[in-house]
């Protein structure tokens, strides 16, 4: 990903860019000389976005005007290619801070499905880190895999297409995070997995899952079982008449969040 001064503050060549329209219609190109944006209301040669500063205001042959922005993890998790549905970015802001993902950890990802979680995995944990994503369906996973090479964050994953079913390869690892209808059924491979006092999390969409799982965790060697659920209202955003969205989407999933325990000497 970029990082250098020069190249986060103007758009280089192959940079992730995304232009958004008067409407609020997104789109995430890689700026490529010689190439074009195309859209109903004009194009725009990438070159002529190319050594712009992030949050010009450009337009397209036709006078259509965009705004050439920087995407945001949002941005570039809305937009992916997906076959299932992904962890959207409300809850996956919380779950990296309730699972205490930052640079230089190590989190398994029980479940790939699209990518989406895997990418902000893969951000959080950056170059010293390392994400490692298991899913039993090669089809998925393969998408998921493109998806991240084309953000340029691949090398920071390790895919295993498996059923988790027999176990985790890697151990003492600082978090686990369950994107599966079923987390009660691996917690004993999650707990041989974590390193002690590790992070265990589980996104699920059903009450009747949650207390599944909470009652699984009541008889493991797991503590400090949390569960919640995170309600975002969006606002329209007109001065002279703010009022909320017409469109809301209050229910994404519950959260799970625990804690791996040892047992102290006798």
């Amino acid at each position: 990903m970029l990082s250098t001064t020069e190249e986060t503050q103007t758009a280089a060549p192959g940079a992730l860019a995304l232009l958004v329209g008067r409407d609020r219609k997104t789109s995430i190109v890689r700026l490529e000389p010689g190439a074009a944006f195309h859209t109903h209301r004009g194009s725009i040669a990438h070159d002529d976005l190319i050594g712009l500063p992030w949050g010009t205001r450009a337009s397209t042959h036709l006078g259509v005007p965009l705004l050439l922005l920087r995407p945001s993890t949002d941005d570039l998790v809305r937009n992916l290619k997906r076959t299932t549905q992904i962890v959207y970015p409300k809850d996956a802001g919380y779950i990296l801070m309730k699972l205490n993902i930052a640079p230089g950890r190590r989190v398994i990802e029980a479940g790939t499905g699209s990518g989406g979680m895997t990418l902000v995995l893969a951000q959080a944990v950056g170059a010293t880190g390392r994400v490692i994503s298991y899913d039993s369906r090669g089809d998925v996973q393969r998408l998921a895999h493109q998806n991240l090479e084309v953000l340029g964050l691949a090398e920071a994953v390790t895919f295993r297409e498996r059923d988790i079913a027999d176990g985790f390869d890697e151990t003492g690892v600082d978090a686990l995070f369950f994107d599966l209808p079923n987390p009660w059924d691996y917690l004993d491979q999650a707990h041989a997995a974590l390193a002690g006092g590790g992070f265990l999390g589980s996104i699920l969409p059903t009450a009747n899952q949650v207390i599944h799982l909470v009652s699984a965790l009541e008889g493991r060697d797991f503590g400090l079982v949390e569960a919640e659920e995170l309600l975002l209202r969006p606002y329209r955003t007109f001065s002279a008449r703010l009022r909320p969205d017409d469109r809301l989407s209050p229910h994404t999933g519950y959260l799970v969040f625990a804690r791996k325990l040892l047992q102290g000497e006798e």
